[in-house]
């Protein structure tokens, strides 16, 4: 199910990420839950819902890192 705002997001994400965080997740997920609809195109298989959060997932560790419990923007 696509989010339409981050107050959307689950609680795991919204806690732990900022704000800005929150928005490549959001949209990311968001992007994928239309681009992975055919199962055909899901490589890892799985739901439409797990293979979207992995590619929501990836695409905040493009600019975030984890540093302890806080989520800190890439150097």
């Amino acid at each position: 199910m696509p989010y339409r705002t981050n107050e959307d997001l689950p609680s795991g994400v919204r806690d732990h990420l900022q704000s800005h965080a929150q928005d490549i997740f959001r949209e990311a997920f968001n992007h994928a839950w239309q681009q992975y609809a055919d199962p055909e195109k899901r490589k890892l298989g799985g739901s439409r819902e797990d293979t979207a959060r992995r590619v929501a997932w990836a695409a905040v560790k493009k600019k975030y890192h984890k540093a302890g419990e806080a989520w800190v923007e890439n150097a």
